[in-house]
C-alpha cells in the first residue's frame, strides 16, 4: 500500500485505458478492502486485456463463464458484468467527447481538486462533483459508480489531491 499511495494515488491520469482500468477496479472494491484489489490487479490486467476497452467490450455470455472460473480476480457475477457495461459505456463517451479523459476531467474544470485536510478523519467520502459524475455516468449506463465509488476514483487518479497536508504528495 505504502507504494502505491507515494508513487501512483492521486497522481493525475489522463490515459483513457488507465482511467477505464481505475473504474473497474474501483467498482470490484465494493464491499472489499483496497487492499484486496490491488493484490488482485495484475490478474485482472491480464483477464481484462490490459482494460483495453474495445476489447472489453466484446466480451460475451462465453467469456463471463470463463471470468467467474478464473481465480485471482473478484468473481462476483454482477461485477464482471459491470465491467464489460462500462467498456461500451466508456467508448461512446469516448465517441462523444473525443476521450473519456476529457469527459471525466470536465467534472473537475480540467484540474485537480486541492484538498487541505490535516488528517484523514476530515477527509469526505463524497463531494457534490463525485455525485454529479455518479449521476451522469449511471445516466450513461454504466453501475458499481455511486457516488462513493466516485469519489474513490477520483481520488485514484488525481482528479483530488485528497494527500493530507503533511505528507510529501499533498504538494504534488
Amino acid at each position: 500500500m505504502r507504494a502505491y499511495h507515494d508513487r501512483e494515488w492521486g497522481t493525475p491520469v489522463h490515459d483513457d485505458r488507465t482511467l477505464f482500468e481505475f473504474l473497474v477496479l474501483e467498482g470490484a472494491q465494493a464491499g472489499l478492502s483496497w487492499d484486496t484489489v490491488l493484490r488482485k490487479r495484475a490478474r485482472y490486467r491480464q483477464v481484462f486485456h490490459r482494460f483495453d476497452p474495445v476489447r472489453v467490450a466484446r466480451l460475451g455470455a462465453r467469456d463471463v463463464r470463463r471470468l467467474l472460473a478464473v481465480p485471482g480476480i473478484i468473481r462476483n457475477r454482477a461485477k464482471v458484468h459491470s465491467a464489460i457495461g462500462n467498456a461500451r459505456a466508456a467508448l461512446a463517451i469516448q465517441k462523444e467527447f473525443g476521450s473519456f479523459s476529457r469527459y471525466l476531467w470536465g467534472f473537475v474544470n480540467g484540474a485537480p481538486i486541492r484538498s487541505r485536510a490535516r488528517s484523514l478523519s476530515d477527509l469526505p467520502t463524497t463531494t457534490p462533483e463525485a455525485e454529479a459524475l455518479s449521476r451522469d455516468l449511471r445516466r450513461r449506463g454504466f453501475t458499481f459508480v455511486g457516488p462513493t465509488i466516485c469519489y474513490a476514483f477520483m481520488q485514484a487518479v488525481g482528479m483530488v489531491n485528497d494527500h493530507v497536508t503533511s505528507c510529501f504528495r499533498s504538494r504534488g
